[in-house]
């Protein structure tokens, strides 16, 4: 799934896979708020951290990706 955050005073947003699911990201937001940091793991093995007081928005795309050629379904 995709997930865009946006950070407070910077124009571009973090843009990046992740294999959790939206409801594992809202849990991760929730948990931030109350802690120092917002850690995501991306689907390439990396982690996604970003303060939390500086965290602007948080959104979540499809949870299934589209699939490209033939017989992709």
């Amino acid at each position: 799934m995709e997930v865009r955050i946006g950070v407070q005073h910077v124009a571009r947003e973090i843009s990046f896979e992740t294999t959790l699911s939206a409801d594992e990201v809202v849990e991760a937001v929730r948990a931030a708020r109350s802690g120092d940091v917002l850690e995501l793991p991306d689907e390439r093995g990396g982690r996604v951290i970003v303060p939390s007081a500086a965290i602007g928005y948080v959104t979540t795309g499809s949870e299934k990706r589209g699939g490209v050629g033939f017989g992709a379904v």
